[in-house]
């Protein structure tokens, strides 16, 4: 998938297509919108709300020895979750090369940004509806919803070459992050707000969730107009085959084009890994505290809040850090934590929130900075050029190819009966990635991409 074509820079570093600095400062402005707009549901749905409740609906819904039967397929009641989100990143991977190719080929990527956010953000609203029984709905759901977030963020990152001059565009995709933070914790106050006060607003505690989760479709929905209605498209020449052959194609071209440098095929592996688990972690966080640990959602949603404010603050220490000891080095440190951290929450005693706001606090301290960094890092090993091309293969490595995880936890909890052994058994990704990264020369990997290797990398 070449999500890139009509935005690489030219050899004077301008976009190509010449626009002024003040329209290309609206577009930016606009463009960190969506991440303001789109973070309330992985924040409030996914990471906060839905993987304890969905439970708590599909255990109503289980026979005697606790599985429902989607399908007539046996499954614990507790393993849904992990299942669908698994099950939402496999349908994501196979429609963000056919969106991307059609985004390609005709120009129209607002259009496209559009339908997939508006589909989200109904599939989220439409969580109001998840009450009694209909853990059905609650999986369906949550695989439109969480496939229409990550392909419109191949979109939305897709503009990222259009709208900024090479030199600014790291600051200008950290500003989206930021913005991204911001609305979750803010919308996570108001969750906190309306979850503990339930009884004063004469709400019962389930309502109280599902007005949080259908809320966060509603902000989604709203906040998507910024972005639609300053963002444009570019013309392209149409060209190739159809949208949906071309896609897999330009992908399998990528990828055919990173075999001639495999130090930096190799660096996108151990992403690939150990992002994997970084993802899982973060989805599946709640649902160990709720079920596990026996934590009630106040102290799950002051955690999540925490990992918000920290993420920041650790992102920028990160960073200070790597100009020191260097990215990579920076990296397979913060593996190391996320290590620790699994062992801690799979020895971490029940109804013992302190505990797990320490957690929560070393969560945050890394979660930004590894990603931060691992973006950053990726970028020093792509050939001049062909930026757009490489970055659409690291975001299905970011969002379409972190379907493993929530897998393995899924059915280490399906054979044990164990979220302990779920948790634990994530531990494998850390582990695996870290010795994929540590074999990476990765100031021979920048020198193989015909870049200048910077003094700390």
């Amino acid at each position: 998938m070449n999500t890139g074509t009509a935005g690489k820079a030219d050899p004077s570093g301008q976009p190509p297509d010449g626009t002024p600095a003040a329209a290309r400062k609206r577009e930016q402005q606009g463009w960190y919108f969506y991440d303001f707009a789109c973070s309330v549901y992985s924040t409030s749905v996914l990471t906060v709300f839905l993987g304890p409740y969905l439970t708590s609906v599909a255990k109503a819904a289980a026979d005697p020895d606790g599985f429902v039967h989607p399908l007539g397929i046996p499954v614990r009641a507790g393993s849904l979750f992990a299942y669908s989100v698994s099950a939402s990143i496999v349908v994501a991977v196979v429609l963000m090369p056919i969106v991307g190719a059609a985004a390609d080929r005709t120009g129209r990527k607002k259009p496209l940004l559009a339908a997939a956010a508006y589909t989200g953000a109904a599939a989220t609203a439409g969580m109001f509806f998840l009450d009694g029984h209909r853990y059905l709905l609650g999986a369906f759901l949550l695989i439109v919803a969480n496939a229409s977030i990550s392909v419109s963020m191949v979109l939305y990152n897709a503009y990222l070459p259009q709208i900024s001059e090479p030199e600014e565009r790291d600051a200008v995709s950290s500003r989206g992050w930021a913005f991204g933070y911001t609305s979750g914790a803010l919308v996570l106050v108001l969750n906190l707000i309306l979850y503990t006060g339930h009884d004063s607003f004469g709400l019962a505690e389930s309502d109280a969730v599902r007005i949080c989760l259908a809320s966060a479709g509603v902000w989604w929905g709203a906040f998507t107009l910024v972005p639609l209605r300053r963002l444009r498209d570019r013309r392209v020449r149409p060209d190739g085959e159809g949208a949906v052959g071309s896609g897999w194609k330009q992908l399998r071209a990528t990828l055919r084009d990173m075999r001639r440098h495999p130090l930096t095929l190799s660096f996108l592996l151990a992403y690939l890994v150990y992002n994997d688990g970084i993802q899982t972690v973060i989805s599946q966080a709640s649902l160990y505290g709720s079920e596990e640990l026996g934590l009630d959602q106040t102290t799950l949603i002051v955690a999540v809040l925490l990992v918000q404010i920290l993420a920041v603050a650790g992102a920028l220490g990160m960073g200070r850090l790597a100009r020191t000891y260097g990215a990579k080095r920076t990296i397979l440190g913060s593996l190391i934590v996320w290590t620790l951290i699994l062992l801690s929450a799979y020895l971490l005693p029940a109804d013992a929130p302190v505990f797990f706001f320490v957690l929560a606090a070393a969560i945050g301290l890394v979660l930004g900075g590894s990603q931060a960094l691992s973006r950053s890092l990726f970028s020093h090993l792509v050939p001049r050029g062909k930026e757009a091309e490489y970055f659409s293969a690291y975001e299905m490595s970011d969002r379409g190819l972190s379907w493993l995880g929530p897998l393995v936890f899924g059915l280490a909890y399906q054979l044990t009966g164990s979220y302990r052994d779920a948790i634990i058994s994530l531990v494998a990704f850390f582990a695996l990635g870290a010795v994929l990264l540590a074999r990476v020369p990765v100031r021979r990997a920048v020198e193989a991409a015909g870049n200048p290797v910077p003094e700390r990398i």
